[in-house]
């Protein structure tokens, strides 16, 4: 047994699985420079795949040791700890991709959306050019139903294969994943270890590829146009109905309100900036201080999009498995009390 409380790593399973593979267990990482917001502290452990069935084999290797897992992607819409992630951390760079002459396209859950976006545009398939300007992979947007310009994941989807808790791999259907906005019945798993998205199958529609192109391009300036660059996690909160997350922060005077080294973006204020130096500690703080603010100018209680990862101070966890999302988002129901935690921990 480990210092944190969990088995030793490598266990039993969790070796001989990355001896199959020929896969390196690397050890105290830290895993900021695999996030978009450069933010993140150390995994006890962290294993890199590239197969789809590797993925599945340490993943379930892992849980049968009794390891707690977390699959990371592309880096984007989640926070990591200061203190990092206890378990194994799973970076998933699996790319296989496969056209079927149909318009349906099987991709590993690893693949990057922006290149599936493209690789559809230059075969003439339409649905999927919304992604061109989405960071992350396959997976984060299935389990999230990201979208952008009035496209998403829900409106392409047609099954997804899971590696269910039970070590089992099955394929559900789309509409057996309660698709919904920027939400999904695997990201409101109300038990942990919750299934881990393997790959995904798209049902495109024919369309001309220099159509394609050009909404593609015309969605990227518009990115460039309206969200800011750096490093960010991504839009912070979720729109409310009839409204704007930024709209409201914008609205609220908050603007270039800062903790430490992480500052609301002056371009779109549902983005948080990592001037350089930020911290997992002082985003939170600084999304409890625009929740509070909001709340109190408005009424509206803006629910986080990002998910949180790692070990907590308090430790709290909501029902979805994420540290302390109440405190800082209300997933209870409840308006925020203030900053939480001291922005200068970690």
């Amino acid at each position: 047994m480990s210092a944190s409380g969990f088995p030793a790593l490598p266990g039993e399973a969790l070796a001989r699985a990355l001896r199959r593979w020929g896969l390196d267990l690397q050890r105290g990482v830290p895993l900021a420079r695999f996030t978009t917001a450069r933010i993140g502290g150390p995994a006890d452990g962290l294993v890199i795949v590239e197969e789809v069935e590797a993925l599945a084999d340490v993943v379930r290797a892992a849980w049968a040791d009794g390891l707690p897992v977390t699959v990371l992607g592309g880096g984007s819409n989640v926070l990591i700890a200061d203190r990092g992630v206890r378990g194994l951390v799973v970076l998933n760079r699996t790319r296989p991709l496969r056209f079927e002459a149909d318009g349906r396209v099987w991709a590993a859950s690893g693949v990057l959306l922006p290149t599936l976006a493209r690789l559809c545009a230059e075969r003439g398939w339409g649905g999927l050019e919304w992604a061109i300007g989405v960071p992350g992979t396959v997976g984060g947007a299935v389990v999230g139903n990201a979208g952008a310009h009035g496209g998403d994941i829900a409106g392409c989807l047609e099954a997804v294969t899971l590696l269910l808790p039970e070590g089992e791999v099955a394929t559900w259907p789309a509409d057996r994943l309660a698709l919904g906005y920027r939400t999904s019945r695997l990201k409101t798993w109300p038990t942990t270890p919750r299934p881990v998205v393997l790959a995904a199958s798209f049902l495109l529609r024919p369309a001309d590829p220099e159509r394609l192109w050009e909404r593609m391009a015309a969605f990227s300036a518009y990115r460039r146009r309206t969200q800011p660059g750096g490093s960010s996690l991504g839009s912070m909160f979720r729109n409310p109905p009839g409204d704007h997350a930024g709209r409201l922060i914008e609205a609220a005077g908050l603007k270039g309100l800062r903790r430490g080294g992480i500052v609301v973006s002056a371009l779109h204020a549902n983005f948080f900036i990592n001037e350089g130096n930020g911290t997992a500690a002082e985003v939170r703080a600084l999304m409890a201080e625009v929740q509070r603010r909001v709340f109190e100018r408005f009424g509206v209680l803006l629910e986080p999009e990002i998910e949180l990862i790692g070990e907590w101070e308090d430790e709290a966890e909501d029902p979805g498995g994420c540290p302390v999302r109440g405190e800082i988002g209300g997933a209870r129901g409840e308006p925020p009390l203030g900053p939480v935690g001291d922005p200068g921990a970690g």
